[in-house]
């Protein structure tokens, strides 16, 4: 159901409402381009072969350990592809989710140390370097993400992203 805010409708958050995403866990995350514009390269045979902008979507996931050192985050699996990135983000113990159990969110913990604080830096970092350089770039609004609870689960997640190239004339968000 769409609920109104600022008289506009508004398509309610598919997040789980009784979970914290600063809490320690393991996230697979997907985020598109705007459209499933291919902006990142081009799959030739099995292989991606990243452009300019789909060098710096990679080098700006890699930079997200560096610039969060406070979050303990580690990073696994990770693949660009021409209109979207799948990578699987590990938020470790840390300062901000020491004191919150799995089901509790509080209202004190700081806005800007969670899931959405990460991909939203990314997807600035990604969309200012395309601005500062004339590019034709734009991210969808939103990012898909599913917190793994098993590691049959993070095998399956894993090798779906591994061999995502290899498989993307048959993937959901290909496009020509």
């Amino acid at each position: 159901m769409t609920e109104l805010f600022d008289n506009k409708y508004r398509v309610p958050s598919v997040r789980l409402q009784s979970w914290n995403y600063a809490n320690e866990g393991f996230y697979f995350v997907t985020i598109c381009t705007k459209d499933r514009t291919c902006y990142f390269g081009d799959v030739i045979g099995s292989k991606f072969i990243p452009n300019g902008m789909g060098k710096i979507a990679f080098e700006e996931w890699h930079k997200t350990i560096e610039l969060r050192p406070d979050m303990n985050i580690e990073l696994a699996e990770f693949v660009v592809m021409p209109n979207h990135i799948h990578g699987i983000l590990i938020i470790g113990r840390n300062e901000f989710n020491q004191s919150y159990n799995f089901s509790f969110k509080s209202q004190f913990k700081s806005p800007a140390k969670d899931l959405a604080s990460i991909i939203r830096g990314y997807k600035t970092a990604v969309t200012t370097y395309a601005r500062k350089n004339n590019i034709k770039f734009d991210w969808q609004e939103r990012f898909y993400e599913h917190i793994i609870r098993s590691e049959e689960d993070y095998q399956k997640i894993a090798n779906y992203i591994i061999n995502n190239p290899a498989k993307w004339e048959e993937d959901l968000l290909y496009s020509i």
